[in-house]
């Protein structure tokens, strides 16, 4: 990790950067990565290649936000805890700001027929978008790997079956599959280890524990899904759905999708969605509550073990074990694409609308998630218009 010794930029500087990309960055944590990289490295050269390389790797392996873990990693490289702060901050204070206003909306017009309107049509178009997302991440993280394959398997089925994650699970596939990779030494023991993983299938996720208040469970809730965003910022869907829908019903299922594509029309992560959820559960704190509860895991994820990175975390036994943790979270992420589909797939032109989001995002890589959800909105007010 560099020194402050003649460095490139002012804190200023750095801090407006990623105050504008909070701004104006869509489409998605590979999208935001790559803006990084261009600006930071390619054309100011305030960033070196070493640098945002290990920011990268640690982001891939530490829970969170892919995106703002590295935003949060870069304003440490030179200015320590005082510049991950800052940047973070500045990353993702302008998207909370945007899904709190369509928090406001929303809540103000939701009984307005033309919104509900688009709302349907956006939902089939969110189904799209994360089974393509699905998809893609299968395709590079999982490989042929079978014993990871395993481990996605496993953990789709079981949140098809229960309709929410595991995270006990997460952590099976983790042991897992370092007892299978690190070590051939061991392979008795992963063997032994798989009726651990199974049984794990059985054990429901704790529901509601807290007795004491709406803003508590806020709190509590949000900080474990923040402690468990491996994989993707959409793997935090299936983990939410599970808590907001299910277990607490905070917001009943049309309104949980609705979340979900404020988080793709807004730029930033798209894990800042839990700051729309907490508006609809409990107002401004709660939007304030959950935001926080979300981010600050994956900033002490970025900023404690920052240091020691260099010197560890390229060893294989780490790698292995957020490896089987990542394949647990796909899993996790395709299940809920039948999951949530079966709700917001249910007529001829969700069905029409999906398989288009599908299609276009498969064969025209250049169109940006934010434009097909407008798109989609679009298609919704002229199915109402000729109805």
């Amino acid at each position: 990790m560099s020194t402050q010794t003649s460095v490139p930029y002012s804190l200023r500087e750095l801090t407006l950067y990623f105050l504008k990309l909070g701004t104006i960055g869509f489409g998605g944590p590979v999208a935001l990565v790559g803006y990084m990289h261009r600006d930071l490295v390619e054309k100011h050269k305030w960033i070196t290649e070493d640098d945002y390389r290990e920011g990268l790797a640690l982001s891939q392996l530490a829970p969170g936000p892919l995106a703002a873990q590295l935003g949060i990693y870069i304003g440490y490289v030179h200015y320590r805890l005082l510049g991950a702060t800052l940047t973070g901050l500045a990353f993702v204070l302008p998207s909370f700001i945007m899904v709190l206003a369509l928090g406001m909306i929303y809540v103000h017009f939701q009984g307005i027929s033309w919104m509900q309107t688009v709302f349907y049509s956006i939902g089939a178009a969110v189904i799209g978008i994360i089974a393509i997302s699905a998809y893609k991440l299968t395709k590079k993280t999982i490989g042929r790997d079978y014993s990871l394959w395993f481990i996605y398997i496993t953990s789709a089925a079981t949140t098809v079956l229960t309709e929410q994650e595991n995270l006990l699970l997460f952590i099976g596939g983790g042991i897992f599959y370092w007892l299978v990779k690190f070590s051939y030494r061991h392979m008795k023991q992963a063997a032994s280890a798989t009726p651990f993983l199974l049984s794990l299938v059985l054990q429901a996720n704790a529901g509601p524990a807290s007795p004491s208040g709406r803003l508590l469970d806020i709190l509590l809730f949000f900080t474990k899904a923040g402690a468990f965003v491996f994989g993707s910022g959409l793997a935090i869907v299936p983990f939410m759905y599970g808590g907001v829908v299910k277990d607490f019903a905070w917001l009943n299922e049309q309104q949980f999708m609705d979340a979900v594509a404020v988080a793709m029309i807004t730029p930033g992560p798209v894990v800042i969605t839990v700051g729309f959820i907490g508006f609809l559960a409990a107002g401004y704190s709660g939007a304030f509550v959950a935001a926080f509860a979300t981010f600050f895991p994956c900033y002490l994820f970025t900023v404690l073990p920052a240091p020691y990175f260099k010197k560890y975390g390229k060893r294989p036994g780490i790698k292995a074990f957020v490896d089987g943790i990542t394949a647990a979270a796909i899993g996790a992420i395709a299940g809920a694409v039948i999951v949530l589909g079966q709700r917001s797939i249910y007529d001829v032109p969700t069905v029409i609308i999906c398989l288009a989001v599908i299609a276009i995002l498969l064969f025209a890589k250049k169109v940006q998630e934010p434009l097909i959800i407008v798109l989609a909105a679009g298609t919704g007010l002229l199915i109402k218009a000729y109805a």
